[in-house]
C-alpha cells in the first residue's frame, strides 16, 4: 500500500505526471487557472479567468488595469491558498509585455477553512501576446 501525503496541497505535477506538493501545486494552479477560458470545461464545474480574453491585446498602461483585475479575481474566486497582498509592475514594454509580481500570503490548507498563514510568497509573471507565463518563488522575509 502506498504512503499518504499529510499535505493538503497535493496533486498531479502538468509536465512530468508525478506528484506535487505544496507551494509549487498552488503555482501550477494558478497557471491553470490563468490559462483556461471560462467556459472552456465542458461538462465540468465552471472556473477559469478572464485572463484568456485579454491575450493577443497589446498591453498598454491602459490595460494594465484590467489585467490585474482578472489576474487578481480569478485568484480569489478560484484558489484560496494564496491570497494577494501586492502587485508591482516591473516593466510594461513597447511590443505588449507585462512583467509584474504577486505578492501574497500562502495559506496551505485554506481549502479546509483554516486559513493560517504559512508564509509570504512571491510569485514572478510574465504576460505577452500569447500567454501568461508563472515562475514561482518564495518571497524573501
Amino acid at each position: 500500500m502506498a504512503a499518504r501525503s499529510t499535505n493538503p496541497s497535493v496533486g498531479l505535477n502538468a509536465v512530468t505526471g508525478g506528484v506535487i506538493e505544496g507551494w509549487p501545486h498552488v503555482a501550477q494552479s494558478l497557471q491553470d487557472i490563468f490559462t483556461t477560458r471560462f467556459g472552456a470545461r465542458i461538462m465540468r464545474e465552471w472556473y477559469g479567468s478572464f485572463v484568456p480574453n485579454l491575450l493577443g491585446r497589446t498591453i498598454t498602461p491602459n490595460e494594465v488595469t484590467p489585467w490585474f483585475a482578472a489576474v487578481t479575481s480569478a485568484i480569489e474566486q478560484f484558489e484560496p491558498r494564496y491570497r494577494v497582498t501586492r502587485i508591482q509592475i516591473v516593466e510594461v514594454t513597447r511590443d505588449g509585455r507585462l512583467h509584474f509580481f504577486l505578492e501574497g500570503e500562502y495559506r496551505p490548507r485554506a481549502t479546509y477553512g483554516d486559513f493560517t498563514v504559512e508564509g509570504a510568497r512571491r510569485i514572478n509573471a510574465y504576460a505577452n501576446p500569447d500567454g501568461v507565463l508563472i515562475e514561482e518563488r518564495e518571497a524573501e522575509t
